[in-house]
């Protein structure tokens, strides 16, 4: 798979944008150490934008931001043969083509090496009112595997997002047993609430997470309602 296939099973950006929340609300419950988690989702990034990322501690990586202009995505698959450390600069045809309302984007420095080199290997995007996502035009090497740009691996669970690959991604990765339902709970953007939280987690509570779901603007159930 590459970015171009991506590109076909994205969803929409409201939809894409609340799945990345999600993932990265569902990590805070499993893992109160911010350091060991995957996802993580920042609702006030910057004026009028919101960051998503993942990061797998291995050194690949994606960033996806949202502003009124749409959502521009940025991956990073270090041991890709387009690495622009292999390529000597970013592979021919990821970036040439990124519209103006998402130039700062590429030159952003978070997503840049300090000599200001863009950490890339696979690009997309999609303009507010736009019916689809765009990549550039890019001959991919002949070489290697069949995710030369690492797409397949980055964007594994924005492409299949359903509650089951992420809770098998979880278990996997956490080495516990992950509750479907809290997941399906998460999933749907239902207000999160102590029973959720001790479904995924019970040794963390909900005022625990004050500072996460802050950051992320997930909602908070008042209540005392329970996940299905």
């Amino acid at each position: 798979m590459t970015v171009s296939d991506t590109a076909r099973r994205l969803p929409g950006i409201p939809v894409l944008r609340e799945h990345c929340r999600a993932m990265a609300v569902l990590e805070a419950v499993l893992s109160p150490e911010w350091e060991y988690r995957y996802h993580s989702f920042d609702a006030h990034w910057a004026e009028g934008e919101q960051l998503a990322s993942m990061r797998d501690g291995s050194g690949d990586e994606y960033s996806i931001v949202f502003s009124a202009a749409g959502a521009f995505v940025r991956g990073f698959a270090h041991e890709s043969l387009m690495s622009p450390y292999v390529a000597t600069g970013p592979w021919p045809g990821v970036l040439d083509t990124v519209p103006e309302a998402f130039r700062a984007c590429v030159a952003e420095p978070a997503f840049s090496d300090e000599d200001g080199l863009p950490v890339v290997t696979a690009c997309l995007w999609r303009e507010a009112g736009d019916d689809r996502w765009r990549t550039g035009t890019i001959d991919f090497p002949e070489e290697g595997p069949g995710d030369p740009d690492g797409a397949g691996h980055l964007f594994a669970l924005l492409t299949d997002r359903s509650a089951e690959a992420f809770q098998r991604w979880a278990e996997d990765y956490y080495e516990v047993a992950v509750d479907l339902a809290a997941v399906r709970h998460v999933f749907a953007s239902r207000p999160l609430d102590e029973h959720v939280v001790a479904a995924l987690n019970p040794e963390v509570a909900l005022a625990d997470l004050a500072q996460d779901l802050a950051k992320t603007g997930y909602p908070v159930e008042t209540g005392d309602a329970a996940a299905d």
